[in-house]
C-alpha cells in the first residue's frame, strides 16, 4: 500500500501556479477558485482567457479536446463504442480540424443507451454514487433524458454561468428574479446558481401557477428586483399582466433582462418590444439542455446576438449533411462538445439548431466567435409551403412589427387540394379601427410575401383569442399531417 503525504496530495491536484497557466483557472478536471471575483470595475471576470487571441485560444482548445476525449474513451463504453466503429482515436485528434472527421451525436442515441443502460447511460463517466444532482428533459417527445451531475460539474456550471452574467453587467449588488419553472429544466437552475456564485440576491420565484404573473409583478416592486431572468414570451405575458394591473412596465425598475429557452431576445422586433416596455438593457443567451452550462452561448453587449465563449463550450456552426465547420459569415447547424463536464461530457453533440456565424473580432471586447441574431431556428421546426423552406422566427418578425399587433398569433399550416396554404392569425389592438382591418391584414401579408418568398392569407382575430405562456411560445399548427393521418383512417365499417 503506497502512503501519499496530504500536503503533496493537495499539491497534485493543485498542478500548475495561476503564473504558470496560459489561461487563468484553465485545469483539467476543472477547477475554480471559488473566492475569487473580479474587482467591481474590471469588465471581464477572466481578463486573458477573454480577450487573447482566437489562434492562440485555439490551440490550447484543442489539446483540452484531446484530453476530453481520452477521458471519455477510458471512462464511457457510448464513446468509446461510437469512435472504434468509425475508426478514431482521441491520440488522432491533434488538432480542430482533425476534430471536425469525429462523428457527431445525436439526442436520439443519447435516449436509447440511456433506455439501455438506466438511469444515465453509458456516457456516465463517474460513478453512479457522484452523481449529486438530476435534471433532464420533459420526455413530451418521447424518452425523457437524464442529466446526472456530478458536484464538480456542478460547481463548474456555477462558475461558468456567473462569468458570462458579470459580461452582461449583473454584480453583486443586484437582486436576479428566476422567472421560469424551477423544475427539471435546466435553464432556471443554471440562472440560480450562476447568480449566487457572483454574488448576487437570487430571488428563485419560478413560473407557470395560476395568477404567478400578477404575484411577480407585485414582487418586483416589493423586492427592489434590478435583473430578470426568462423566456422573452414570458417576459412580454408579464409587460401584458402589469399593464391589465395598471402598472406600466417601466415603471419596475428592471435595469437588465436576459433570456434563454427560445428564440427573441436577438430578433430584432421581439427585442424591440421588449426594450421598449420595460426600458431595460436585453441579453440574449442559451444553446440546449444537454449541454450545460447552457449559457456558453452568452451575450456580452446590450445588442442583439451572442458570443461562443470556447473555452467552456467549444462550438462548431456546421453543414447539417457533413457536420463540418461552415466558414464565418455563413449559415448552419452548432455542434457542441463541452470542455469542463467530467459526469455526462457531451462531444459534438448536434443540436439541429439554425444560426450565423461571425469571426473573432477584438472590437467586441471578447475574442470569441459571435452569433448577430443568436439560435433563431431549429432544422425541425422550419417548414416546407410550396416549396419555400419558412423558419417561425421570421414569422414572428415580421408580425410582431406591425403597429396595431395585439399580443399573439398563430401559424396555420393545411393542405385541402393540392396547394399547401399559410394562415397567419394575428391577434390586433382593441384600439385599432375596425374598419382599417382589411388594410392592416393586407400590409402584414405583402411584407410576409416578400419576405418569405411564399404567401400568406393574414386573418386579424381580437385580443386575447390566444392563451398566453409563461415558458416557451408554441404558435406553429400544422394541420397537414392531421390531414393525411385522417385521409389514411379506414371509413368506419369498412374492411381493414
Amino acid at each position: 500500500m503506497v502512503t501519499v503525504n496530504p500536503s503533496e496530495a493537495n499539491h497534485a491536484e493543485a498542478g500548475p501556479t495561476e503564473a504558470d497557466s496560459p489561461m487563468e483557472q484553465w485545469t483539467w478536471p476543472p477547477r475554480y477558485d471559488e473566492t475569487y471575483r473580479p474587482p467591481e470595475g474590471q469588465t471581464h471576470w477572466f481578463p486573458r482567457r477573454e480577450t487573447m487571441p482566437a489562434e492562440q485560444r485555439d490551440e490550447l482548445i484543442a489539446a483540452r479536446i484531446r484530453e476530453v476525449m481520452a477521458y471519455a474513451w477510458d471512462n464511457a463504453p457510448f464513446y468509446r463504442r461510437k469512435w472504434d466503429e468509425a475508426g478514431i482515436h482521441p491520440s488522432s485528434v491533434r488538432t480542430l480540424a482533425d476534430f471536425e472527421k469525429v462523428p457527431v451525436v445525436r439526442k436520439e442515441e443519447l435516449r436509447a443507451d440511456q433506455a439501455a443502460n438506466e438511469p444515465f447511460g453509458s456516457y456516465l463517466c463517474v460513478p453512479p454514487d457522484q452523481v449529486k444532482h438530476i435534471n433532464g428533459t420533459s420526455g413530451t417527445t418521447g424518452r425523457p433524458t437524464a442529466f446526472g451531475i456530478a458536484e464538480r460539474d456542478w460547481r463548474s456550471v456555477a462558475n461558468a454561468h456567473a462569468r458570462v452574467m458579470w459580461a452582461m453587467g449583473i454584480r453583486p449588488s443586484d437582486t436576479v428574479l428566476v422567472a421560469s419553472p424551477l423544475s427539471l429544466y435546466w435553464g432556471s437552475w443554471g440562472a440560480y446558481t450562476g447568480a449566487e456564485r457572483l454574488g448576487a440576491r437570487v430571488f428563485p420565484f419560478g413560473a407557470g401557477t395560476p395568477g404567478q404573473s400578477a404575484r411577480t409583478v407585485r414582487w418586483i416592486r416589493q423586492m427592489g428586483v434590478s435583473v430578470f431572468y426568462g423566456t422573452p414570451s414570458y417576459a412580454l405575458r408579464l409587460a401584458e399582466v402589469a399593464e391589465d394591473e395598471g402598472i406600466d412596465p417601466a415603471s419596475l425598475g428592471l435595469r437588465a433582462m436576459f433570456f434563454s429557452g427560445e428564440p427573441g431576445a436577438s430578433i430584432p422586433t421581439i427585442r424591440a418590444r421588449i426594450t421598449g416596455l420595460f426600458q431595460a438593457e436585453v441579453y440574449d443567451s442559451g444553446s440546449m439542455a444537454e449541454v450545460a452550462p447552457w449559457m456558453h452561448l452568452g451575450a456580452a453587449a446590450n445588442e442583439p446576438g451572442v458570443l461562443c465563449w470556447q473555452d467552456l463550450v467549444y462550438t462548431e456552426v456546421c453543414d447539417p449533411a457533413g457536420h463540418r465547420r461552415v466558414p464565418y459569415g455563413a449559415e448552419g447547424t452548432p455542434v457542441y462538445t463541452t470542455l469542463e463536464r467530467t459526469s455526462q461530457p457531451m462531444i459534438r453533440l448536434l443540436s439541429n439548431d439554425v444560426t450565423r456565424w461571425e469571426a473573432p473580432s477584438a472590437e467586441r471586447g471578447r475574442t470569441y466567435p459571435f452569433l448577430p441574431r443568436g439560435i433563431y431556428g431549429r432544422l425541425d421546426d422550419m417548414f416546407t409551403v410550396r416549396g419555400e423552406n419558412v423558419q417561425p422566427s421570421a414569422i414572428d418578425d415580421i408580425v410582431m412589427a406591425a403597429p396595431g399587433y395585439g399580443g399573439e398569433h398563430r401559424i396555420v399550416i393545411s393542405r385541402e387540394t393540392a396547394m399547401d396554404t399559410l394562415v397567419v392569425q394575428v391577434e390586433y389592438d382593441p384600439r385599432h379601427p375596425e374598419a382599417a382591418l382589411p388594410d392592416w391584414a393586407a400590409h402584414i401579408s405583402d411584407r410576409l410575401r416578400t419576405v418569405l418568398g411564399v404567401g400568406a392569407r393574414v386573418v386579424p382575430v381580437r385580443q386575447h383569442t390566444f392563451d398566453r405562456t409563461e415558458f416557451k411560445a408554441r404558435r406553429v399548427i400544422d394541420n397537414r399531417e392531421l390531414l393525411r393521418r385522417i385521409s389514411a383512417e379506414p371509413l368506419p365499417g369498412s374492411a381493414r
